[in-house]
């Protein structure tokens, strides 16, 4: 598999970049960010099943987007960083941002799976990285290579291996195809909006607004939920696996992980951010293998290592010439 090598001279040394047009430290950083992010929401499978059995799901939701805006306020104050968007007309696209994800996908996803089996549900949110690489192509330009799409494709049908594997549950309705299209929709155009406006504003501004936004609709939904109650609206607290959860989702899930995932997009070409989406399953079921002790087979393991496979073959086979 051949890839384009881009020399540069440095301090009289000369580095190859097989990846991407930037030093190798960034181009590490940048990988180490996606890697990162999806680890974490790997795991958020557990901490959300946990919490779920205490709260509902839009006070979960209201809890757990609460505490990452709060905390990323905090770091705003304390690191005085300032947010550049007051009178950008195309601030208006940082709120359309955060309604893509975390709001409309949150929706579409849970909602999907409520009403569709566990297999049609997976099948579909594994087409993510498939449907952002093809609408990236009209959108932003970038023309995914052909070895691009063959790894992304053996990365997803890993994905829809492990899929298979699992005990389906549910029934599949018009509501469950609707909410799962929508999500996957939703993720795309989040990934397209979020690459498209990178350079207007930092991944601090982007992470910051969607939190933002997350926060404010979900807490709204959850007070009608709670029917306007503060106690029982903080009742869930009282339960310290609720509250441990809650702030793993809060602050390694959304705070972290969205920061990250902002960053990287960044840097990386939609081809490249989308097909990490699906390591966040492969560390699911290793989660769930060694600390729920759910069944794991030797199959699984290859449906993990097609997973990693395409990923390391999407970074592999990315060119590096302008205009490709």
């Amino acid at each position: 598999m051949a890839h384009c090598v881009i020399p540069l001279r440095l301090k009289r040394k000369v580095y190859t970049i097989p990846f991407l047009i930037m030093n190798k430290k960034l181009g590490t950083k940048v990988l180490l960010a996606a890697v990162i992010s999806h680890v974490f929401w790997g795991f958020s499978f557990i901490a959300s099943r946990t919490a779920l059995n205490t709260a509902h799901v839009f006070v979960l939701l209201s809890h757990r987007f609460l505490i990452a805006f709060l905390l990323m306020t905090a770091v705003m104050l304390v690191k005085r960083i300032r947010l550049n968007i007051k009178g950008n007309k195309r601030a208006v696209l940082l709120v359309l941002l955060g309604l893509c994800e975390p709001v409309i996908y949150f929706f579409g996803e849970q909602y999907g799976i409520l009403h569709s089996s566990t297999i049609f549900s997976g099948v579909m949110i594994a087409m993510i990285p498939i449907v952002s690489i093809l609408a990236a192509a009209p959108i932003l330009k970038e023309r995914p290579t052909i070895w691009q799409l063959v790894f992304s494709v053996i990365s997803v049908a890993g994905v829809i291996g492990i899929g298979l594997m699992t005990r389906s549950s549910g029934s599949l309705d018009l509501i469950g195809v609707v909410a799962l299209t929508v999500a996957v929709f939703a993720a795309c155009a989040y990934t397209l909006l979020g690459r498209g406006i990178s350079k207007e504003f930092s991944p601090f501004e982007r992470t910051y607004m969607m939190l933002a936004v997350g926060a404010v609709v979900f807490t709204v939904l959850a007070a009608f939920r709670c029917d306007f109650s503060p106690k029982a609206y903080f009742a869930p607290f009282g339960d310290i696996p609720y509250l441990l959860s809650t702030l793993f989702l809060g602050i390694c899930c959304s705070f972290i992980s969205y920061f990250l995932v902002s960053y990287a997009i960044t840097h990386l070409t939609v081809a490249q951010a989308t097909v990490f989406a699906n390591l966040t399953t492969a560390v699911s079921v290793f989660a769930g293998a060694a600390l729920l002790k759910e069944p794991f087979s030797w199959i699984g393991l290859v449906f993990c290592a097609m997973i990693l496979l395409g990923i390391y073959g999407v970074q592999r086979s990315s060119r590096v010439s302008k205009g490709e």
